[in-house]
C-alpha cells in the first residue's frame, strides 16, 4: 500500500521568545535525562572494565566474555518494540522509572555471577529490563522539540555516552584498583554494585520529577505551552501515522535499521573492548587504563555537538551521518596500524570515537522527521532494537577473532568495514516521503 505525501520538514521559529522557551525546556529536561543515560550506559558497558579482573577470577575465555557481553542485546531486541509502545500509552514518567529501577537492581546483581551460565542469564535479563529506555527518550523528545531544534537536544542527551566514558573509565579503574578485597569482595564485584544502585535512585527521581507532556506542566506559562504545542502540531502535520503493522513492514524503516546496525557495531566495539585494546598497547594499571580511556570520549563529546548543530542548521542528515561514519572507520584502521605505539593507538581510537559518536544525534534526525504518534514509538524502537543486535554480534565476533588470532586487529578492521557500509547505505535513505511509502 502507498500513501505518498511529500512532507517538507517543519523548520520552526528562531526568535528571542522561542529561544527562551526552549532553553527553559532544555534546562528542565536534559540534565535529568543526561544523568539517566550516563547510568544506563555505564550499567550496559561496565562489563568491559570488569573483564580486566572478572575474566581471570572466573576463568572465562574471550569468546565466553564476548557472548555474555553481547547477549544483553538479545533480551533488548525481544522487548524493545513492546516496551516503547507501552511507554507511548502510559507515559514516560512511570515507564522510564520502572525501567531504571529494574535494570539498576539487575546490574548490581551481576556481582554474584559465578559461571558462564549465570553470566549469560543476568546479562539477558538486564537487556530485557533496559529495553525501551533509549528509544523511549528519543520518542519523548519529539513531544517537546520540533525537528529544527531536536538535533541539538538529542546531541546533549547522547553526550551522556562519551561522558560515561570520561567519568566511568577513571571511576571504574579506581574501583577495580582500590576496592578489591573490601568486605571480601573482588574489585569487579564492587564495580557492579557501586554503578548499579545509583540507577535505582535515579529511577525514583524520574518518578517524582519527569513530566509526560507539555500540557501537563506547571513550570511553563500558558503562552509558553501554547508556543510549543503550535510548533509540534505544525511539524506533526507533515508526518505520517500509519498502523504499527505497516511501519514494521516499511522499507525505509528497515534501511535505517541496517544503517544503525553498522553504526552501533562501531560504538559497541569501542565501548566493550577499549580497555582491553589500551591494555594490549602495554598499559597495565587499571586506573591508568581508565584515565586513558577518557581521552577518546572527551573528544567525542565535542565532535557530536558540532556535527548535530551543523545538521540542524542545514536540515541535512544523510551526508553528515555518512561523513561521521567514514571518519570513525579511518580512526579504527589507524588504531590497528599503531602496532603497540600508545600515542598512535590513542590518536586512532580518539578519531574513531569522534566519528562514531557524531553519527548518532544526526542519524536520529531521519526517522523522527517522518514518523509520528504510535508509529514513531514502534518505528524508533524497531530501528534501535535491530541496530543494537550489533551489540551482541560485534563483541562476540571480536572475542572469537581474538581467541583465534590473539589479536583484536582483524576485529577492528571488520568494524571499520561495517561503518563504511553504513555510510554508503545511509545515502540511499530518501528524505521527505511519508512513512507509509514502501
Amino acid at each position: 500500500m502507498s500513501t505518498s505525501t511529500i512532507a517538507q520538514p517543519y523548520e520552526g521559529r528562531f526568535d528571542s521568545t522561542s529561544d527562551a522557551v526552549y532553553r527553559k525546556v532544555g534546562w528542565r529536561l536534559i540534565p535529568l535525562l543526561f544523568l539517566c543515560y550516563i547510568a544506563a550506559y555505564l550499567d550496559r558497558v561496565n562489563v568491559g572494565f570488569a573483564k580486566l579482573q572478572m575474566q581471570g577470577d572466573l576463568q572465562f575465555s574471550d569468546a565466553v566474555y564476548g557472548l555474555g557481553a553481547g547477549i544483553f542485546f538479545i533480551g533488548y531486541f525481544l522487548f524493545e518494540v513492546p516496551s516503547n509502545v507501552v511507554l507511548h500509552r502510559v507515559g514516560a514518567r512511570r515507564w522510564i522509572a520502572r525501567i531504571m529501577i529494574t535494570w539498576g537492581l539487575l546490574s548490581a546483581g551481576t556481582m554474584f555471577v559465578s559461571s558462564p551460565t549465570s553470566f549469560y542469564v543476568i546479562r539477558f535479563l538486564l537487556g530485557a529490563a533496559e529495553a525501551g529506555f533509549f528509544p523511549g527518550i528519543i520518542l519523548y523528545l519529539t513531544y517537546w522539540y520540533p525537528a529544527a531544534r531536536r538535533g541539538k537536544a538529542t546531541s546533549l542527551f547522547l553526550a551522556a555516552i562519551p561522558f560515561a566514558g570520561i567519568l566511568g573509565g577513571p571511576f571504574s579503574g579506581w574501583i577495580l584498583q582500590g576496592m578489591g578485597g573490601v568486605n571480601g569482595w573482588a574489585g569487579w564485584q564492587w564495580l557492579f554494585l557501586l554503578q548499579g544502585l545509583p540507577t535505582v535512585a535515579l529511577g525514583l527521581v524520574v518518578w517524582r520529577y519527569l513530566d509526560d507532556r507539555v500540557k501537563d506542566v506547571r513550570w511553563l506559562t500558558p503562552a509558553e505551552r501554547e508556543l510549543i504545542a503550535r510548533d509540534i502540531a505544525a511539524e506533526a502535520a507533515g508526518k505520517a501515522e500509519p498502523r504499527i503493522a505497516s511501519v514494521l513492514g516499511n522499507g525505509r524503516v528497515w534501511l535505517l535499521a541496517l544503517v544503525y546496525f553498522a553504526y552501533t557495531s562501531g560504538l559497541y566495539g569501542i565501548s566493550f573492548w577499549l580497555p582491553s585494546i589500551i591494555k594490549a598497547t602495554g598499559v597495565k594499571g587499571a586506573l591508568d587504563i581508565g584515565l586513558l580511556s577518557a581521552i577518546p570520549w572527551t573528544f567525542g563529546v565535542v565532535a557530536m555537538y558540532f556535527m548535530a548543530r551543523s545538521a540542524d542548521r542545514r536540515l541535512e542528515y544523510r551526508w553528515h551521518s555518512a561523513i561521521g561514519a567514514v571518519v570513525g572507520a579511518a580512526g579504527l584502521v589507524l588504531s590497528v596500524a599503531s602496532h603497540g605505539n600508545v600515542t598512535l593507538a590513542m590518536a586512532g581510537l580518539t578519531l574513531a570515537t569522534m566519528g562514531i559518536m557524531s553519527t548518532f544525534p544526526v542519524f536520529w534526525g531521519m526517522p523522527t522527521a517522518f514518523l509520528g504518534g504510535a508509529a514513531a514509538a514502534a518505528g524508533i524502537a524497531l530501528i534501535n532494537s535491530f541496530g543494537n543486535l550489533s551489540g551482541f554480534s560485534a563483541p562476540y565476533l571480536i572475542g572469537l577473532i581474538k581467541d583465534a588470532t590473539q589479536s583484536t586487529d582483524a576485529g577492528l578492521h571488520m568494524l571499520a568495514g561495517l561503518l563504511v557500509i553504513g555510510a554508503v547505505l545511509v545515502l540511499f535513505v530518501k528524505p521527505g516521503r511519508a512513512a507509509s511509502q514502501r
